[in-house]
């Protein structure tokens, strides 16, 4: 291996979590700061999170329904269209 060309080794460095959480390990960056962690993040706690701040989930649901419309209406189209022919 080459020498002098990896970063420097941390065995303190220090991860904080959004929620106030603090891990210490080891890495090439002294501090770091991440939003989620295992001591907050749904999977791990088991608590269901809905973070909806835009209404997207409302807008994704309009735009369901709005399309199921559609293809029924076309379905119908089709089938008044082929009784015609008959």
């Amino acid at each position: 291996m080459k020498r002098d060309i990896h970063p420097p080794y941390y065995p303190d460095a220090k991860i904080t979590c959004a929620c106030g959480n603090a891990i210490k390990t080891g890495s090439t960056v002294k501090e770091m700061k991440v939003e989620i962690c295992a001591a907050c993040h749904p999977f791990y706690t088991g608590k269901k999170k809905l973070m909806d701040s835009t209404g997207r989930v409302d807008r994704f649901k309009k735009m369901a329904a709005k399309s199921a419309a559609k293809k029924s209406a076309v379905k119908i189209k089709k089938a008044n269209k082929n009784s015609k022919k008959k």
